[in-house]
This record gives structure tokens, sequence and C-alpha cells, in this order.
């Protein structure tokens, strides 16, 4: 009878602690499209959620996501015991050498346009909760980055800036916060800031300052600074990072301008933006901002330059050091965006490494849906996506890029608003006339990398042992919890088996076809 009420009681217990600690998930309330994968629907009253499951003796786990529909889907397997006599390689079989370690990691995350702001205060307030635990929360995917326009961009409702008015006020006399910012980027900030349980760091961008500053006296198309405003554009950004304190928001880092080429060359020249020069870039960094931001309270706000496609950071690197070498006493790194990745090697992010040791490499801005050739600007449940997205980031962290930051962070059906009709896809889909939002491949996507790779964890080396090559992406990390964490993409429309190998002891598991498997091994190893 003892035995039987000690049975009972422990029953009890563990349905308590599942019940009250919220230790079981809520499933994706999946909705599949045709030809495509699924998308997870969120309603005022559900929403799906994901927890990081603690690891049992011995044993790692497994969450996967996959075009056939698997979305977190969690599975623990023991550990294996190698011995000298386990040398065959039926399976592709990674080595992992957590002594061999490379760049720290600065985190994940999306941005705060003024677009998704308005998308997200256009739900209600539940469904609001739960688009910011989604992205920022331990049930979430634990965002711990954003980034913020500087005024207006594409994503605004219309074209503007900081003290428009007076013009030529070099002073800067009338600077101050707009609607945008007080109705809705701060308080979608702050949403995400208190959901989160780590620190967010804030990047903040201009696409571009206000026409009086700029050649062409317009937000668009050909420009440059007028060099008799280079200290008023270094003051714009102080002001900027005084503001937003004065709204509780410390800002962790800074760009030197949003895509720069483009104001240069004029290619898109119907987007906000402001052409700049290597030589030019260089000097306004030596002899404005630098100093401005470095003799301030704000000294360790991070200056970050380029902000660019990948392929134009050997001219933007190499000519704006030759011209200004002191620039290097005021930048501490690199902002790199997606758009050119596929025709771009990975292997220029490794070179600047190799040459500027002490200089980070982030990226700064990804989407999908804006290419001319790419028939939908939004694609509801596209893994094609989701793959390009987890691709890119396996490829920019196993070539020492530190972080990686989605662009909008929900947009609406039509990949909006925007001003001059620039639309693009998103990790979040709203549909405010029916109080609903669906999350996109995408979405999970990102979580494979955010959820799992926290602040402060290293990348570590990763040999293939045996196996076929081409159809098999992966990237592993040390976390500062001293447990392991690998990612791997199966781009292989067949299952394939991989086995992980770490200090005597292997993993193995057979990762589903299309499917992307990040996997947690335990810190004693």
């Amino acid at each position: 009878m003892v035995a039987y009420k000690v049975c009972v009681l422990v029953s009890i217990l563990c349905m308590c602690f599942a019940i009250g600690f919220g230790s079981v998930d809520r499933p994706c309330a999946a909705r599949k499209i045709s030809g495509k994968s699924v998308v997870c629907v969120c309603n005022a009253t559900y929403c799906d959620t994901v927890t990081r499951e603690p690891l049992a003796s011995y044993a790692y786990k497994a969450y996967t996501s996959s075009l056939s529909g698997l979305r977190f889907n969690k599975t623990q397997a023991a550990l294996k015991r190698l011995n000298n006599t386990d040398v065959e390689c039926s399976a592709t079989t990674l080595v992992l050498h957590p002594d061999t370690m490379y760049q720290t990691i600065e985190g994940f995350g999306g941005a705060v346009t003024d677009a998704a702001a308005i998308n997200w205060k256009n739900l209600s307030e539940p469904l609001q909760k739960y688009l910011i635990d989604s992205y920022f929360s331990d049930t979430g995917l634990e965002y711990n980055m954003l980034r913020v326009p500087i005024g207006g961009s594409d994503f605004s409702t219309h074209a503007y800036a900081y003290n428009e008015l007076p013009a030529d006020d070099a002073l800067l006399t009338n600077y101050t916060l707009t609607i945008e910012d007080l109705n809705y980027k701060i308080p979608m900030i702050k949403a995400g800031m208190q959901a989160s349980s780590s620190p967010i760091h804030v990047i903040a961008t201009t696409w571009s300052p206000p026409p009086w500053m700029k050649s062409n006296n317009a937000y668009t198309g050909h420009s440059q600074l007028k060099p008799q405003y280079y200290q008023t554009y270094a003051d714009y950004h102080y002001k900027f990072l005084q503001k937003y304190l004065e709204n509780s928001i410390s800002i962790w880092g800074i760009t030197t301008t949003n895509e720069p080429t483009n104001g240069l060359v004029g290619i898109l020249n119907y987007i906000n933006d402001l052409g700049w020069t290597a030589e030019s870039m260089g000097n306004w960094i030596v002899n404005n901002l630098g100093p401005t931001i470095r003799n301030s309270t704000f000294k360790d706000v991070k200056i970050l330059t380029g902000d660019d496609q990948r392929l134009t950071l050997p001219y933007w690197i190499n000519v704006m050091i030759t011209e200004h070498p002191k620039v290097l006493d005021y930048i501490d790194g690199i902002a790199v965006h997606y758009y050119t990745d596929f025709i771009t090697p990975s292997a220029v992010l490794s070179e600047i490494t190799r040459t500027y040791p002490d200089k980070f490499i982030i990226a700064t801005e990804a989407c999908e849906g804006t290419m001319p050739f790419e028939k939908h600007h939004v694609d509801i449940g596209s893994w094609i996506r989701a793959k390009k997205y987890i691709i890119d980031i396996i490829d920019d962290m196993n070539h020492n890029v530190v972080g990686w930051i989605d662009w909008n962070l929900c947009l609406n059906v039509q990949g909006g608003p925007n001003y001059i009709k620039n639309f693009a896809d998103s990790p979040i889909i709203v549909f405010p006339e029916k109080n609903a939002f669906v999350k996109q491949p995408m979405f999970y996507a990102m979580g494979h990398f955010s959820k799992f790779v926290p602040r402060g964890s290293r990348r570590i080396g990763v040999t293939r042992k045996c196996g076929w090559g081409p159809s098999l992406w992966s990237v592993a990390f040390m976390t500062p919890r001293q447990n392991v964490v690998v990612v791997l993409y199966n781009d292989h429309n067949k299952s394939v088996k991989v086995n992980l190998q770490i200090n005597g002891n292997e993993a193995t598991l057979v990762m589903v076809p299309n499917s992307v498997t990040t996997v947690d091994l335990p810190p004693y190893l």
C-alpha cells in the first residue's frame, strides 16, 4: 500500500510539473500550402511554442524542421562510446573538434522597421504578445539582436528623416523623434526586450538624412553628402543615440549608412539612400563620426562600416583603409548584406578576417522576394526560401561572421507597407482582418540557429571523416554552457544517415529529406 501511494504521489508530481511549469510545447497549427511546405497559424487564443529540453545523462537531443512539415520535432537518443574497432563508414561521418575554436557569436535577430511595427500594432493585444513571444521569449526563437532604421526607409508609409526643417540647419535645432518612433518602433523594441531573458543588442542605420544635406536634395537617387554637412551628419547619429536613450533604449551599434554603393551608382535609385565613395566615407569616419562618438558618453557604441553587399567589401575595406588608415582606430566591424551572396564567394569574408583579425563581420540584412526574377514578393509556405536562409547562415558562420540579422520581423500579405512598392517576404506574415498571423518556413530556419546558439558561443572545427558531401551542410558551436550544438542541412530528396563524433563518442541520426536539424550534445564529453 505504501509503495502504491508513493507511485501515485510521484505520478501527480510529474503531472504537476508538466502542466504547471509548461514543459509541454504547443505544436504547430499546420496549414499545408499546395506545392510547398506548411505554415503555422497563430490566432488570439493559440500559437505554437518551442522549449529547449534539458539533456539527459549521456544522451543528445535533435530538433528537426522539414519540407514535409516537421517543425522543431524533438528526438532523443543515447550516445555511443567508440572503440578502436569502429571503422565503419556506412554513413556520412563528421568529427567535431571542440578544442579548435573560431569567432565568438554575437547573435541573431530581425529588423523593427516602420512596416514591421505597423503590422504588429494592427493585431489584437493577445496576438501582439504571441508574435513578440514567438521571436524573443524562452518559448520562442530567443532573438537577441534587432536592427532599426534611423528615420525612414523604403519600408515606411512615406519618405521622412529627422530635422527636415528648417533646411540647412547645421546645428540640428529641430531634431525630434517621429510618430513612427514613438507609437510603433520604440514600443515594439521594448516589447521584445521585455520578453527576452537576455539583453537585446540594437543596431541603428540611416537610409537617408534630410534632403538638404544631400547633393541631389532628394531622399532617393544618385547623391552624396554635401561636404559642409559632414559634421552635421555625424551629429545626426549622435542625437539619435541620445533620443533613443531618453526612451530607455540603448543602441549597441550604428552603421555608416545603409548600402552606400546604391546611392553612388544609382542602380536602385528609387530606394532611400545616400551615396559614398570609399575615400569620402573614410574621411567622414576619421574626421567626424569617429571622434564624435568616441569622445561622447556613447564611446562604447560599435561603429560598423560597409553595410552593403558582400561583393562590395574588397572595395570598401581595402580602398577606405588605404586612403585613411586611421579608420581602423574607430571602426569595430564590417556589416554585410545578403542579396548578392549567390554570386560572391564566401572566401571574401575569410580574407577580411585574415587581414583585419580584430574587426568582426556581421550580417545585418536579408530577405527574399525582392529580386526582379522572383515571381512572388510573398511566397507563403516556401521551403526554398527557408533553405536559402539556412545555407547562407551556415556558409557565413563557417567564414567567421559573428551574427545574422533578418530584415522585417513581419509584413502583410502584399509584402509591405512599402511606400515605393519595393515589397518583400518575411518569416511572419500578418492577416489583421482575420486577427491572425502565419509563421513561414523561414521563421523556423532562423530558429534553428537563434534558439540554440546563444551570445558568447564559439564556432568549433568540423571535419568530414567519410561519406558523400555536397548535399550536407554543417556548422558547429561550443556554447557558454559548454554543450556542443551542430546545425545540419540535408539538401537531398532522400533520408541521410549522419554520425557525429566528438571525444570518443558518437551520435547517430537519420535526417529526413530536405530538412534542417539542430543537435544538442551534452557538455561533459
